[in-house]
C-alpha cells in the first residue's frame, strides 16, 4: 500500500508553510496568569493571506471556485496553522464549508460556498461537536414554522442555547446543531445578526473569546437547514479530526522548541539534551506524536470518500477510527507540553518565551476533544456491536 500524500495534498503543504513562516505565536497571556486578558479579534491579515493562497478554496469545489480536496488535505494544513499558533478559525469554516458541500442544497451551497473560497464569509460552530456524548450538544430546538398554523411549512424556528462557540463574535453564520421534534439530529446555518440571536461573551482557556448563543425563535428559511441523514454527525467527527490535527501540529511545535533549548542549555559543562534521563523523556514524547500522527491519518482517511460517498470502507464504522485519534491526542498533547515544561525548567513559565501559550492551547484542545476515558469507552461500544473476526 501507498501512504504517501498526493502531489495536491503536498502542495497544500508548502503553501501553507510559507503563509504560516512569518507568523510568531500570538502574544495575549493565558487568562490563567494574566486575570480578564482575551483576544477580541482573531488575525484577519493572516485570513487575507489564506485567502490569496487559496487555502481557504482548499475544501471547495471546482464548481464554487475550489480545489475540492478532501479532510486529508484540510489536517495537513491544519497541522502547520498550529506549529505557530495562528488564530485563525480555519478549522470551523472549512469543516462547515464541506458539510454544507456533501449534504447542503444547491441554494446553500451557492449562497456561501464561492465567499468562504474568497475569504469573505467566516464560518464557526458549536465547540461541543468535538467531543460527542455530550447532552448539551444538541439543546437547541428545531420546528416547523408551520407547526403554530401562521407561516409557511418550509420555514423553521430555533430556540435553545449553544455553549462555548469559538469566533461567534466575529463570524458571518454559526452552525448550530439542534433537534427535531422527531429526534433527528440537524444542524441550521444562522446569521449572528439574524433576530433572536443573541451573544454571552466567555472566555476560554487559551483566551479566546468564546460565546453562548442564545436562540428566541430564530426564523431560518428552509435552505438554511442541513437535515440529511448523518450529516451532522459527519460534521462532527470532521471537527474532532480537525482538532486532533491542531495537538498534532501544537505537540510537533513545542517538541522543535524543547530540542533547541535542551540542546543549548548547558551543566555540568554539557548541553542538558545529552543526559539520559533527558533524552528518554524527548524520545517518550516523540513516540506519542508518532502515534497521534498514524491514528490522524487513519481518521481523516476515513472522512475522506470519493464524491458523493458517505465514508472509505472498513471493519468497524468511521467513529471508531475518530475515537482512537481522540484518545491519543488529548493524552498526547498534554503529555508532550508537560514534559517540555520540565525540560525547560524555570524559563518554561517566563511569560516572554511562548511555551506559556503551547501550554494554553493544548489544554484548550484536550478540554475540547474531552477525556481519553470517555472515546475508549465509546470504541469499547462499537467493538462490541461490531466484533472483529
Amino acid at each position: 500500500m501507498d501512504f504517501t500524500f498526493t502531489e495536491e495534498q503536498q502542495a497544500a503543504v508548502e503553501a501553507a508553510k510559507a503563509v504560516f513562516s512569518g507568523v510568531a505565536p500570538d502574544a495575549v497571556p493565558s487568562p490563567a496568569l494574566t486575570a480578564g486578558a482575551v483576544a477580541q479579534e482573531f488575525d484577519r491579515p493572516l485570513w487575507a493571506r489564506l485567502a490569496d493562497s487559496d487555502l481557504l478554496s482548499l475544501v471547495v469545489s471546482p464548481e464554487h471556485g475550489g480545489a475540492g480536496l478532501d479532510p486529508i488535505a484540510l489536517c495537513l494544513v491544519l497541522r502547520e496553522s498550529a506549529k505557530v499558533l495562528a488564530r485563525v478559525p480555519l478549522l470551523e469554516t472549512s469543516a462547515v464549508a464541506m458539510a454544507v458541500e456533501r449534504y447542503g442544497s444547491a441554494e446553500l451551497g451557492d449562497e456561501i460556498l464561492p465567499r468562504v473560497g474568497r475569504g469573505e464569509l467566516v464560518l464557526t460552530v458549536g465547540a461541543n461537536g468535538r467531543t460527542g456524548h455530550d447532552p448539551a450538544e444538541l439543546a437547541v430546538a428545531a420546528r416547523r414554522a408551520g407547526s403554530d398554523g401562521d407561516h409557511d411549512r418550509g420555514d423553521w424556528l430555533l430556540d435553545g442555547v449553544q455553549t462555548g462557540v469559538p469566533w461567534a463574535h466575529s463570524a458571518d453564520r454559526i452552525a448550530v446543531p439542534a433537534h427535531t421534534e422527531e429526534g433527528r439530529a440537524v444542524f441550521a446555518l444562522v446569521p449572528r445578526d439574524r433576530e433572536g440571536v443573541a451573544l454571552a461573551e466567555q472566555i476560554s482557556t487559551s483566551g479566546e473569546r468564546f460565546a453562548e448563543v442564545s436562540l428566541d425563535s430564530v426564523r431560518l428559511e428552509r435552505h438554511e437547514i442541513v437535515d440529511a441523514d448523518g450529516a451532522w454527525e459527519w460534521l462532527r467527527q470532521l471537527l474532532a479530526t480537525g482538532t486532533c490535527a491542531l495537538a498534532l501540529g501544537l505537540g510537533e511545535g513545542v517538541l522543535a522548541m524543547t530540542s533547541a533549548y535542551t540542546g543549548k542549555r548547558e551543566q555540568f559543562g554539557y548541553p542538558v539534551a545529552t543526559f539520559q534521563a533527558v533524552a528518554v523523556q524527548a524520545a517518550d514524547r516523540y513516540i506519542d506524536l508518532r502515534a497521534m500522527e498514524a491514528t490522524l491519518w487513519q481518521a481523516s482517511w476515513r472522512l475522506s470518500p470519493p464524491r458523493g460517498g458517505a465514508g472509505v470502507g472498513g471493519p468497524l464504522p468511521v467513529a471508531a477510527d475518530v475515537a482512537v485519534a481522540k484518545i491519543w491526542a488529548s493524552e498526547g498533547v498534554r503529555r508532550v507540553v508537560q514534559t517540555a515544561q520540565h525540560l525547560h525548567g524555570g524559563f518554561g513559565a517566563d511569560t516572554d518565551y511562548p511555551l506559556h501559550r503551547y501550554h494554553a492551547w493544548a489544554k484548550q484542545l484536550e478540554l475540547s476533544l474531552g477525556p481519553a476515558a470517555a472515546h475508549e469507552e465509546a470504541l469499547g461500544d462499537l467493538l462490541a456491536a461490531h466484533p472483529l473476526g
